[in-house]
């Protein structure tokens, strides 16, 4: 007798998603022939395209509804959300009694798979929480929200234990939070503890003293209360108090749990280690979401004065960290789908950051824009439209330059009024003075910049330039150098070095200029105006091939530069300014600069 082979049952786990039209019976029988048609098309125009997109398959339809399986639990929700959205957009004319809108429910489980449908219970599950979802909501269960928590640009509100027909135990249940929700959800979200923490949240650990000695205990305290103070400076930071962070001290800790804790977006960490004359500090910056790393530094360095290398170190680290969360908020911003004021302003801040090109400038304004139009009274977004002005009225991009510099000061005195401590747009309206002709004030300008923030870098640097201006080229190194001693790394580096190269143009150091402005433009190719200058020096010492070949690359970036802008704009009256001045005109002619 042959004994039969036992069929093999295929099984895999999958993300599930399970979705139905709210009140579809009620809407067939009012208007049967008008119902199919809208659902036709929302089906046809927002849902299979989102699923399609997002690498789901799906599995059946169910007449009033729909059944499909993803490789993961992201791109199911993220395909939840984006139809979902689309379905409202495309439904926000209709009457309320006609409109059709989807409940959607989400689980990964292990299920069984046949040639047209898949069974088991994380199907069930699923199905089961598309029932408890609102009209355009989703709901997910824990095993899907725990793959899905920081990656998919929505929120979440804890409704708790569920108990779903027909599910043997409760199930932990996640609705996904719109602008505008139920009160049931609305009472959930505020409960929950996962309400979404606010920008540029973080929380400065206790450094560890990784030396064994309890003398350095002191000196890694101090480290971590100085840059709890200074992080605070920064411009919209939230930082947890030191009060709080020191209770956490000497203690195992899961940042997800801080983060759910704290309500915070970031951790930072770090520890010191001194081996006999040195010391060495390591510092690392994580998504309290995800886990992840976003950043470390290191420092290796001789011990000298305990102090003074205490505050060396928080100054870099605040410089640095400040660039970091803009670039991690940023991402964060992408990634959204319904962005607010403050993530389309770390988008434009993003942007300006890459480099001082009519591009890059452009797209930062259109963030800062779209964040004032959401919040007219945005300050961050008022000084990022400032910077932007200043910037396109200083590097020489703009014919305008000086429409662009009015419009900047009259924006930053604007915020001024609102904000008198703002360091940031003292910095700003420094900027405007200095590049019309009011070099002195905007000294001023950048001096009460640094009483405000002692680690503003930018400003020690813009005091530099000024001092170019003023025909004391001389001390411009000294500045440029503090600069960077406080922020080595600085996303304006380019600039700075470009300053220096300008400073031994004025003072006859031919030479030196082609170094320092070569080094500015190694840092970032994409400052296009740095290029014209370079290329006057290089003519200047006799390298003509080369002074060439880097004006085209500058034309490349800003083929609309040209002399005649490049003389219109006259940031000062300083005879030995003016002298540099009309010597880079003729080395810039010499380079193939377009005479406009």
């Amino acid at each position: 007798m042959v004994q039969e082979q036992p069929v093999r049952v295929e099984r895999r786990l999958s993300a599930i998603l399970a979705a139905d039209v709210v009140g579809y019976s009620r809407l067939m029988h009012d208007n049967k022939e008008v119902t199919h048609t809208k659902l036709t098309t929302l089906l046809t125009e927002a849902v299979h395209p989102a699923i399609a997109e997002h690498r789901g398959r799906i599995v059946k339809n169910t007449g009033d509804g729909i059944l499909a399986e993803f490789p993961s639990a992201v791109e199911a929700v993220r395909a939840a959300v984006r139809f979902q959205i689309r379905v409202e957009e495309l439904t926000i004319g209709d009457a309320e009694d006609s409109r059709i809108a989807f409940r959607v429910g989400v689980n990964i489980g292990d299920v069984i798979i046949e040639a047209h449908d898949i069974f088991g219970d994380g199907v069930n599950i699923a199905a089961r929480l598309e029932t408890i979802a609102e009209p355009g909501g989703i709901c997910i269960s824990l095993s899907a929200y725990d793959h899905v928590r920081g990656k998919v640009g929505v929120e979440f509100a804890d409704m708790g234990e569920q108990s779903l027909k027909n599910i043997a135990r409760p199930v932990r249940a996640f609705a996904v939070v719109w602008e505008e929700q139920s009160p049931a959800t609305q009472g959930a979200l505020a409960k929950s503890d996962t309400a979404s923490a606010p920008h540029l949240s973080i929380v400065v650990l206790p450094f560890t003293n990784l030396s064994g000695d309890r003398e350095q205990e002191y000196f890694v305290d101090g480290v971590t209360e100085t840059l709890t103070t200074d992080l605070s400076r920064i411009s919209g930071a939230f930082v947890i108090a030191r009060n709080t962070a020191f209770t956490l001290k000497g203690k195992a800790l899961d940042v997800r749990k801080l983060r759910r804790e704290l309500n915070v977006r970031y951790v930072l960490e770090g520890s010191v280690q001194r081996s006999g004359n040195r010391l060495r500090v390591n510092v690392q910056l994580v998504d309290a979401d995800t886990g992840n790393h976003l950043w470390a530094e290191r420092f290796d360095k001789p011990v000298a004065d305990l102090f003074d290398m205490q505050d060396e170190i928080v100054s870099r680290l605040a410089n640095a960290l400040d660039a970091e969360l803009i670039t991690a908020e940023a991402r964060r911003a992408e990634c959204s789908l319904r962005p607010d004021a403050m993530d389309l302003v770390f988008q434009g801040s993003s942007w300006f950051n890459r480099g001082q090109t009519p591009g890059c400038l452009t797209r930062a304004r259109s963030f800062f824009e779209k964040a004032l139009v959401l919040d007219p009274e945005n300050i961050e977004a008022m000084v990022g439209l400032a910077r932007v002005d200043t910037s396109l009225g200083a590097s020489f991009i703009a014919d305008d330059y000086s429409a662009r510099l009015a419009a900047a000061e009259t924006t930053i005195m604007r915020v001024l009024s609102v904000a008198p401590n703002h360091a940031l747009a003292h910095l700003t309206l420094g900027y405007t003075q200095i590049f019309t002709k009011r070099a002195a004030q905007g000294i001023a300008e950048c001096e009460q910049a640094l009483a405000l923030d002692r680690n503003l870098a930018r400003a020690h640097a813009l005091i530099g330039f000024a001092k170019f201006f003023l025909g004391r080229g001389a001390e411009t190194e000294t500045h440029i150098n503090e600069a960077f001693r406080l922020s080595p790394r600085d996303t304006n580096a380019a600039r700075w070095m470009a300053h220096v190269g300008f400073a031994k143009a004025q003072l006859g150091a031919d030479d030196e200029a082609v170094v320092w402005m070569r080094r500015g433009l190694d840092a970032n190719p994409n400052h296009s105006f740095a290029h014209f200058p370079l290329g006057a020096v290089l003519a200047w010492v006799g390298e003509l091939d080369q002074a060439r070949d880097t004006v085209r690359a500058g034309l490349a970036l800003d083929p609309s530069f040209t002399i005649s802008r490049f003389r219109a704009h006259l940031p000062s009256d300083n005879p030995i300014f003016l002298a540099v001045h009309e010597r880079l005109v003729e080395g810039m002619r010499l380079a193939g600069v377009p005479e406009g």
